[in-house]
Formats: C-alpha cells, sequence, structure tokens
C-alpha cells in the first residue's frame, strides 16, 4: 500500500470514528454507552486488586453525590480492543481509561470531551498533581504534552519505571549495597553483575543471573544515560543512527553474548527473567508501581536505586501514565467530569487507590508523605517520586500519532542480541525505516487535525 493510500485510509478512519462520536449515547448490557440522568459508565483495566480498590472508591462517590456508576473492568491485554469496540458501536463509557499514545486520535475524531473549563471551574488544584501527568493529556492542536494545550483528560496515575535489586543476594555475596542516591556507571553495573552469575548449586550450570533486562521495556533507559535518543525534540526527525545510541544498544547485547550476565534467548524460553526475578535468581530487576503488591510478599528483601549510568553520568528512565477521559457524548457530562476529577484528584479515592499497591499517589503531598512512611516497602519509594520530578521521561511513541515508527526498531533486531550483527550496522539499516513510518505518522496528524 503507498503512502497516499495509508494516509487516506488513517484520515477516513478519522472521519468514521468522527461520525459514530457525534451520534446520541445509549445504554448497553456489557457496560458500554453513555449513560443518562443520575448515572455514568465507568471502563477501565486491570486486575482484581485494582477493580477492589475501584470499587470501594466509586461506593464513595455515590454515597457522596447520589450518582450510581456501572463499571466494566477487562484485562490489560483486552481493553484497547474493547474500547475501539465502543467507539465503533457508538457506545462509547462516559468515563474510562485513555493511553496516551491515543490521545491525539480521540481528540481528532471527537470522542474525547475537551475538560479544561469544567476542571477549572471545579478548582482541581493541578499544582498539587504531578506535571508530567497532567500535561500528558494536554495537546494545542500540534504537539501533546506541552503546558499549553487543552485538556482532554487527567492522569489516572503516573508509572515510573525504577530498578530494584534483590537486598538479599547481594548481601549474601558479600557485595556491598548500591547508594540509593548515586547512580552506578554501567561498568559498574556490569561489574556487579558478574559476581552476582554463578552456579549456586555446583552442578555446572549457571542459576543465578546479575540481571535480565527486556530490550523493549530497557534500552530506553541505557540510549538516554548515554546521551542518545529516538527523536528530535519536535519529533520530526529519527535520531537512532548515532555513535551514543549504538553504543548503548552493543552494551545492552553485550551483557548476554559477551558478559554472560544475563540469560540468553533459550535460557529465558525456559523460564522468562520475570519469573526468574520472582524466584529470587536475578540480582537486578525493573520495579514499577504496578508491581509492588506482588514483590511485597517475595521471599527475599528488594529494593530501589537510580538507573545505572552512561557516558552522561546521569540516571535516564521512563515515566509511563494513563489517563481518565471523559466521552463527548456523554449525557451526563458534568458528572462525568466530576467523576473522572474525583478519581484523580480526589485525597481519599488517591488513598484507596494507594492501599491497594497499585500506583503512586497522583497528590504531590499524599506521594511525599507516603515516600517518607517508617514503614514503607520497598524502603526507597522515594525512587520513584524522583523519577516522576527528576529524571524520567515519555516513552519515545507516547506523545506521536501512532508508534509503528516506534515499533520498527523491535522488528528485526534479535540478531544484535544474538551477537550476529553489530549495533551500528543494524541502526543504520532500521532508522530510514522508522522515518518513512514517523513522516507518515506526522502527516496522518495533519490530516486529522484538519479534517
Amino acid at each position: 500500500m503507498t503512502t497516499k493510500t495509508l494516509r487516506a485510509a488513517a484520515l477516513a478512519l478519522a472521519g468514521a470514528l468522527a461520525l459514530t462520536a457525534c451520534g446520541s449515547g445509549g445504554g448497553s448490557d456489557d457496560g458500554g454507552g453513555s449513560g443518562g440522568g443520575d448515572s455514568l459508565t465507568f471502563m477501565f483495566r486491570g486486575g482484581a486488586d485494582e477493580k477492589a480498590a475501584y470499587q470501594a472508591a466509586i461506593d464513595k462517590f455515590t454515597e457522596d453525590t447520589g450518582v450510581e456508576v456501572q463499571m466494566t473492568v477487562t484485562d490489560a491485554d483486552q481493553y484497547a480492543t474493547k474500547l475501539q469496540a465502543a467507539v465503533s458501536g457508538n457506545k462509547v463509557p462516559d468515563v474510562f481509561y485513555i493511553e496516551q499514545a491515543n490521545l491525539q486520535s480521540y481528540v481528532a475524531s471527537g470522542v474525547l470531551l475537551d475538560i479544561t473549563d469544567q476542571v477549572e471551574e471545579a478548582g482541581v488544584d493541578l499544582d498539587n498533581i504531578w506535571e508530567y501527568g497532567v500535561d500528558s493529556y494536554r495537546f494545542d492542536g500540534t504537539l501533546q504534552g506541552t503546558p499549553e494545550g487543552r485538556l482532554y483528560g487527567l492522569p489516572k496515575d503516573v508509572g515510573p519505571f525504577a530498578f530494584g535489586y534483590n537486598k538479599t543476594m547481594l548481601e549474601a555475596a558479600g557485595i556491598p549495597l548500591p547508594d540509593p542516591d548515586v547512580p552506578l556507571s554501567l561498568d559498574e553495573f556490569r561489574d556487579i553483575a558478574k559476581q552476582l552469575t554463578t552456579d549456586t548449586d555446583g552442578d555446572g550450570a549457571v542459576d543465578q543471573w546479575g540481571t535480565g533486562l527486556n530490550v523493549q521495556w530497557n534500552l530506553q533507559s541505557m540510549v538516554w544515560s548515554n546521551g542518545g535518543d529516538w527523536t528530535n525534540e519536535d519529533r520530526t526527525e529519527v535520531t537512532v543512527d548515532t555513535p551514543e545510541f549504538a553504543e548503548a544498544l552493543q552494551y545492552f547485547a553485550d551483557l548476554t553474548t559477551v558478559d554472560g550476565v544475563t540469560p540468553n534467548a533459550s535460557e529465558a524460553a525456559t523460564l522468562d527473567t520475570y519469573q526468574r526475578w520472582m524466584a529470587g535468581e536475578i540480582g537486578f530487576f525493573p520495579v514499577g508501581p504496578w508491581d509492588v503488591s506482588v514483590y511485597n510478599d517475595l521471599d527475599f528483601e528488594y529494593d530501589l536505586i537510580p538507573w545505572p549510568a552512561g557516558s552522561t553520568g546521569e540516571s535516564a528512565t521512563w515515566v509511563g501514565s494513563l489517563g481518565i477521559g471523559v466521552s463527548a457524548t456523554s449525557d451526563n457530562p458534568d458528572a462525568a467530569v466530576q467523576l473522572a476529577t474525583y478519581l484523580s484528584a480526589d485525597p481519599d479515592a488517591q488513598q484507596t487507590l494507594v492501599d491497594a499497591n497499585v500506583q503512586i499517589p497522583n497528590l504531590i503531598d499524599v506521594a511525599e508523605e507516603w515516600a517518607g512512611a517508617a514503614d514503607a516497602k520497598p524502603a526507597n519509594r522515594q525512587e520513584f517520586l524522583d523519577i516522576v520530578q527528576d529524571y524520567g521521561r515519555a516513552m519515545p511513541a507516547s506523545f506521536t500519532y501512532g508508534a509503528e515508527w516506534y515499533d520498527e526498531l523491535w522488528v528485526n533486531i534479535q540478531p544484535v542480541l544474538d551477537g550476529k550483527q553489530t549495533a551500528a550496522d543494524y541502526l543504520a539499516e532500521v532508522q530510514p525505516k522508522m522515518q518513512a513510518l514517523l513522516d507518515e505518522s506526522n502527516a496522518n496528524a495533519e490530516m486529522a487535525g484538519g479534517a
């Protein structure tokens, strides 16, 4: 399919979504559709812990306001499909989770309500909500994530992707614990990982590993801290074919193929690195707030440290976020905005979600108290806050119109990870492909915005 055809198809999709969004809302047996009168529908994703926490929060909302809320919850991997089906079927929930990467398309197609004025009139203290979270759902018609944009949602959460270590393992190996405030260099990190990688039961096979990182979720930290990036500042040029980026990717691959401190593809296929970490077989591993409820019950003690730093000497990692949006076709928009602001910014609602160990607090003052609690687990909860406030960044495709250009990097990366192709050669091959897709993405955004 030609670029011209793809752009036309994207524009046609945006138009079709706009048509469905402009129809009148209606109820649905599966929880979709805009509610009427003193009722709302709310669609979100999550596990049992999150569902129970939201049920408690929404029960309080109903008690305080008299507005009934019908909840629809899905598994994470089903949510996008079910929400798109609701949009296409003109059964958009009154209030629903939105992903950063979908915001622009939902704005262009008329699915999301501009809630800027209602949030201001409600007196929501946006200065006490993480700036990154609020700005993630701002869009000025050209760029997303800027303070000047209109508000099309509020953060459900911010998700700082932190770096954890098995404290019990390091202590058993007689290795000094890392400084909670000063990042290890990449060389220091590799040296400790080598010390931890061993055959603990003497059968000739490694059964304890220094680390076990996934390239799609962990390369960002190494690239950014080494001075590289995926695009230029205005997201118009792909910049992966640079010495800084190549050095970081090569380092990542060498952890397996040269240093042997992480399971290779076949070993990970037998038991993936997440399960190995859970079993106490891995020394260093990422930790997100969504992991804490599970990690706190593991049979070893863990804690958080800054991400190891490349040539810049400074840590870097990404911050994710989910937003809470309001349907532009809601029959009860005022109550829908009230629910969205309640879930995002009400102290009692936030406390209910935080107590479930599924997120860090949205409210900065609550978060600071939470991080400093004497019984905090992990002990260095402050690292989550440091990431959000100081050194975390949005994922490269969070604020572009589609992620195909970004996904292209991972399609044929395995030979690099297997040591069969150099990082520099691969990046030289893939950059033009990524650039063509980014050009297409930006053209689609421009066409959708003018439709």
